[in-house]
């Protein structure tokens, strides 16, 4: 077994080397060649020529590039002379460049500084431009034409519009719908005309900027855009009407007009007074007419031995009769500071501001009321004056008398400031927001 196994193991080896012994005798094939590499071309003189040709051709066609100096040598062009603006040098550069048979450009064009010579160029852009608006001047006049007729067309629409019957409930729902109409038309008008002068894009580019422009603007006119806010809430709430006499912080007058900006009063001392709407919007508003029922109180003192019951009843009678104090609500009174020497009663009263002045009110009452109580015997905390004589006794001071009535009394509306709050309404009517005294 084991001699059989030797001789397979011997014949496999002669087989494998009768297998490798051609292989390696046969020699293996040279590698080829590299193909030698064509020599570079080289620019002759007539290629520099024809390129320097082909430069000045096109350099020749643009203004401007008329001192320009164009030599190719070996493929690189070099430029010499002068142009007026920057952009000209870079162009001459870039011609230059794309240029067969250019490798390089040696840009030595200069800008050109000279007076006359940029005064030259700048008259020659005015004529250029010039001639240009002689040739547009047909569509600029009709694009004016349309915004002419816009203009007129949106104050005829916004009359129209403010003229209906909202006029009577709010003046300014009416002037608001006016101006809407108005600038609207305008607006539409204006696109029309940008349209026909081939600028829609720039109109697109207004259009679009406004907001930001809006933006920064109320930053900047913060006050100004609180003033104009506050006055189209004032005329859209109408917390007063013309001629009303109002109370705003320490401000008194009669109201004049509502503007865009400022509310105008008439003090009653006759002196305009202007304050800003936010800071009426913003403060606490007492409106002395609204209402036409209105109070008034007054005060008189009397000696603590008087009965406060016969006060009263003498007080109130007299007061009831006053001309001009309303029957209702009903006069009433209220007793206070009794420090046993001394009485102070209160008395109330009503007037009709439309048909009497409370100030006139005011003052008659006191008068009858005194009036009274001096007929019946009602005295005021006695005070007790001496008078030193030659002959040193003291005597009382005589009281002075009570001055007679001469009946005549006046309890009517006062009208003294009305003529100069109709002449600033007349002066401030084509900005008022608020409309007719009511």
């Amino acid at each position: 077994m084991t001699a059989r196994l030797r001789s397979r193991f011997g014949a496999f080896v002669v087989l494998c080397g009768l297998l490798a012994g051609p292989a390696a005798a046969v020699p293996s094939a040279p590698a080829p060649a590299p193909a030698p590499a064509p020599a570079a071309a080289t620019a002759g003189p007539s290629d520099d020529l024809a390129a320097q040709q082909r430069i000045e051709t096109r350099l020749g066609r643009l203004d401007g590039m008329d001192d320009v100096q164009v030599a190719v040598q070996a493929g690189v062009a070099r430029l010499e002379g002068k142009v007026v603006e920057a952009s000209d040098r870079t162009l001459a550069g870039e011609i230059a460049g794309q240029q067969p048979g250019v490798t390089a450009v040696d840009n030595g064009v200069v800008m050109d500084t000279s007076l006359s010579v940029r005064f030259q160029v700048a008259m020659d852009e005015l004529a250029e431009r010039a001639v240009q608006l002689l040739g547009s001047l047909p569509l600029l006049l009709a694009a004016l034409a349309v915004v002419l007729l816009a203009w007129w067309l949106g104050r005829t629409l916004g009359r129209r519009a403010g003229a209906r019957h909202w006029r009577s409930s709010n003046p300014y729902t009416a002037g608001l719908v006016q101006r809407l109409v108005q600038w609207l038309t305008m607006l539409a008008g204006l696109v029309m005309a940008l349209d026909l002068l081939g600028a829609t894009a720039m109109a697109g580019a207004v259009l679009g900027s406004a907001g930001v422009i809006g933006l920064v603007a109320g930053f900047a006119f913060k006050d100004i855009a609180e003033n104009y806010v506050a006055g189209i809430l004032l005329s859209l709430r109408r917390p007063f009407n013309p001629g009303e006499l109002l109370r705003i912080e320490q401000y008194e007058g009669k109201v004049a007009s509502l503007t865009a900006r400022s509310t105008i009063l008439v003090t009653l001392d006759g002196n305009r007074l202007s304050l800003p709407n936010a800071l009426v919007f913003k403060s606490v508003v007492l409106n002395y007419t609204r209402n036409p029922g209105r109070r008034f109180d007054f005060s008189i003192a009397i000696d603590g031995s008087i009965s406060i019951k016969a006060a009263r009843q003498v007080g109130m009678a007299a007061l009831s009769a006053t001309p001009g104090v309303l029957a209702d609500p009903p006069p009433s009174w209220t007793a206070e500071d009794d420090d046993g020497t001394t009485v102070r009663v209160r008395f109330f009263g009503w007037v009709d501001q439309r048909e009497n002045d409370i100030g006139k009110v005011r003052s008659e009452a006191i008068h009858q009321v005194r009036e009274a109580f001096s007929a019946h015997g009602i005295i005021g905390p006695r005070q007790l004056h001496y008078v030193a004589s030659l002959s040193g006794e003291e005597t009382a001071a005589p009281s002075r008398p009570t001055p007679a009535d001469d009946g005549e009394v006046d309890t009517s509306v006062v009208h003294d400031i009305d003529d100069q709050v109709q002449a600033e309404r007349r002066e401030h009517s084509k900005e008022d927001l608020i409309g007719p005294a009511q």
